[in-house]
């Protein structure tokens, strides 16, 4: 007989690496398991992205995004000085380009205002030279502690930390079902069976992390409720290596505050690259990097949604505005220069992708927080974007609290 495990957690991206290590740390002997359909953990999500520590700036007061941030950002930084992987406070600046911006970065001055967010500073023209001397604007908000770090990096150290702690990393397992079958063995105890075709990984509980799946795996345990992830993809250009001086740190627009995406920007990386983007536009697969990356079925079942042909219907020139500039370089390059007007088309080239599991309701509402819940022994992360890189630590805590509640671990 196999042996059985206490939790296993579907999924190893960095939230769900982080909750087994928090798992772990709280619980030692825990017999745990991390589920992953790749052969390498962080493949997606985890290390696709800015590489932001955000500071907390746009998320309402009082959610979970909010607070979780707040929280995590302190332990990645601290988890990042104990295992000596780079972390750098370069500082973020919002650009209000003109006026009609400003009363959007009022708005967003009190939400930072009342997320805490420390050193916060309203800049002007004069100031904004000072703290990026090729940027433009009318105002401007500055973020002193905004970070950044390589994520990836972050989740290969989780992953070292959860098989240092006895915990168990199971690659190349994907999840195809998830059945309830009656306790055998040392007790009677009811059993969670995770059906792979590398063989059946067998439970007491699960904690689902499954990010662009998280969805489908909800439904496999009957959890299907009345939200599903729809794919957004988001495309960077680089700045050219003569150009990267144009940008010391992260310049960011005043966002929409009806959309969870923040618009382009510049992002300086860890090691010294720069990005510009993302954009947003609908991913035609789930992993689907690039546009010519097509999976049928999984377009057919986003474009007859409910709640996506509602969302379409209602920011259909929101979309068409991202797709134009995902289609035209120059479109993109002049967004970018609204911010630094001296970047030149020729100062871009292609850069990575990434794909946002964003979740909306049936009504066609965007769910905008982190959204964990679950019955009896099986917990879902339904909807988990950015900050979650940064607030993974905080979410993989806040998991493990639940869990322990939930699943009466000894």
């Amino acid at each position: 007989m196999s042996q059985r495990y206490d939790i296993a957690i579907v999924g190893g991206g960095i939230v769900g690496l982080a909750t087994a290590l928090r798992l772990l740390q709280r619980r030692p002997g825990l017999r745990l398991a991390v589920v992953e359909k790749e052969t390498a953990v962080a493949l997606h999500q985890s290390s696709h992205n800015s590489g932001v520590v955000h500071a907390g700036l746009y998320y309402a007061a009082g959610s979970r995004k909010a607070i979780l941030c707040r929280e995590g950002k302190a332990e990645l930084e601290r988890f990042a000085g104990e295992h000596g992987i780079p972390i750098e406070r370069c500082g973020k600046l919002v650009v209000a380009a003109e006026s009609s911006e400003l009363a959007g970065l009022e708005e967003l001055t009190k939400r930072a205002t009342a997320n805490g967010v420390p050193g916060l500073e309203r800049v002007g023209p004069e100031r904004i030279a000072e703290i990026e001397p090729h940027a433009t604007g009318v105002a401007g908000l500055y973020s002193p502690t905004t970070g950044i770090v390589d994520f990836e990096r972050v989740s290969l150290a989780y992953a070292d930390e959860v098989r240092s702690r006895g915990g168990e990393i199971l690659l190349g397992r994907r999840v195809r079902g998830i059945e309830r079958r009656p306790g055998v063995g040392e007790s009677a105890a009811e059993e969670l069976v995770l059906v792979t075709p590398q063989g059946e990984v067998r439970t007491l509980s699960v904690i689902a992390c499954a990010g662009l799946w998280s969805d489908r795996v909800a439904a496999m345990t009957g959890h299907a409720g009345n939200q599903r992830v729809v794919p957004f993809r988001g495309d960077y250009l680089r700045l050219r290596r003569e150009a990267r001086h144009l940008v010391r740190a992260l310049i960011y627009p005043v966002n929409d505050p009806r959309f969870p995406f923040l618009g382009i920007h510049l992002t300086r990386r860890i090691d010294g690259d720069v990005w510009a983007g993302p954009n947003a536009v609908l991913a035609f697969a789930r992993e689907g990097y690039r546009l010519r990356d097509v999976v049928p079925a999984e377009l057919a079942a986003t474009l007859t949604y409910r709640g996506f042909l509602r969302l379409g219907l209602r920011f259909w020139r929101f979309g068409a505005g991202e797709m134009w500039r995902d289609l035209w370089r120059p479109a993109f390059a002049a967004r970018v220069r609204r911010y630094v007007p001296e970047i030149g088309d020729d100062d871009l080239e292609p850069g990575p992708s990434g794909v946002r599991a964003q979740s909306v309701r049936l009504s066609g509402e965007i769910v905008d927080d982190f959204s964990i819940g679950g019955t009896g022994r099986i917990l879902h992360v339904r909807n988990a974007p950015s900050p979650a890189a940064t607030a993974s630590l905080a979410i993989g805590r806040e998991l493990a609290e639940l869990a322990e509640r939930r699943f009466e671990l000894a």
